[in-house]
């Protein structure tokens, strides 16, 4: 899929914006504060179905009571997203949906500035990072992980609640045991994927021989439900008293290391945006291989943050996909 064209009405700073796209690569100049990324945003909403740093109640542009964006694509396909305050509803080719329905999302790969900090980033940042990636590629693992966040919400209200008792939270417990066990076998499989390319594709950026190495750590030490729901019931007292809870795949990390040690602590800058560069590239692949679709790309800014060499690396791997790129200066 090709974007042709996407417009902006209400949306953020943007009282009516449209632009043409290009098929291999656009780019969008202005200043910082201009309003740039809000045009990535807009396409990854219509997308992906929802946006990548804000509710849309935070999006709409003040002092109007809508926002509304449209994408329309080169086959003739186009899809529209509709706030009007209350509710976001999804146009595509005139049949409405409350939400993006799953054979109109269509992958992308984000790139930002904080992207090139993942590895000193907090564990969430990382989870999110990797999250992200596996939902793309799988379904059942963006639902899971929708339904599990949902579950461990509503069991930490609970336990804020003085109504808390060990039998109100067996329901949420058998939740986060059935979908946190689920969550936990695909994050081992796909990390496992991950880190069997990732040597050598960061090798053919740095060319050099350094090792890098990605691994989950989870303190799911057997991801089966019933193992699960049995370490969230001996730790119901303890939560109980601190009014969270202390076991899951939410306190997830992904550590990467440097020639055997930790990459956050021993890589220099460059060797760290090379790796950033290498889990791109392998996202971009992955996505093709399991969704036979090639992903678009957004560049939001990262341009500035990268030198000669890595920037020529970036462009000619994703050569051959819809690049959309935005600026503070002609690239």
């Amino acid at each position: 899929m090709i974007i042709k064209s996407i417009t902006l009405i209400n949306f953020r700073n943007h009282s009516h914006y449209q632009m043409e796209c290009k098929d291999e690569v656009s780019l969008i100049l202005g200043p910082n504060g201009w309003g740039k990324t809000s045009i990535l945003e807009a396409i990854y909403i219509l997308t992906r179905g929802k946006s990548f740093r804000a509710t849309d109640r935070d999006i709409i542009k003040r002092g109007t009571e809508f926002y509304r964006i449209e994408l329309t694509y080169t086959n003739g396909t186009t899809t529209a997203a509709t706030y009007d305050g209350k509710s976001k509803t999804f146009t595509i080719t005139d049949q409405k949906s409350k939400r993006l329905p799953i054979k109109h999302k269509y992958p992308l790969i984000l790139f930002t500035p904080s992207d090139l900090n993942l590895i000193s980033h907090s564990p969430g940042r990382r989870r999110d990072y990797f999250d992200h990636i596996y939902s793309q590629l799988d379904e059942q693992y963006n639902s899971s992980l929708s339904k599990y966040n949902k579950a461990i919400k509503q069991r930490n209200e609970l336990l804020k609640s003085e109504q808390v008792t060990k039998d109100s939270l067996f329901s949420w417990n058998l939740l986060l045991a059935k979908y946190g066990s689920l969550l936990c076998q695909k994050r081992q499989e796909y990390t496992t994927e991950i880190n069997s390319r990732l040597t050598p594709t960061y090798r053919s950026i740095a060319k050099n021989e350094d090792e890098v190495e990605l691994n989950y750590s989870t303190e799911v030490k057997t991801p089966t439900e019933s193992a699960y729901l049995k370490t969230l019931e001996q730790n119901t007292e303890r939560d109980i008293y601190l009014g969270h809870t202390t076991f899951g795949i939410h306190r997830d990390d992904y550590l990467i290391s440097f020639n055997h040690q930790s990459a956050d602590a021993t890589a220099s800058r460059g060797e760290n945006r090379s790796i950033i560069l290498a889990l791109k590239f392998i996202e971009a692949n992955l996505i093709e291989e399991n969704l036979g679709q090639k992903p678009i790309i957004l560049l939001d800014d990262v341009f500035s943050e990268l030198d000669e060499t890595r920037r020529r690396c970036l462009v000619e791997n994703f050569k051959d996909n819809q690049v959309i790129i935005t600026s503070v200066e002609s690239i």
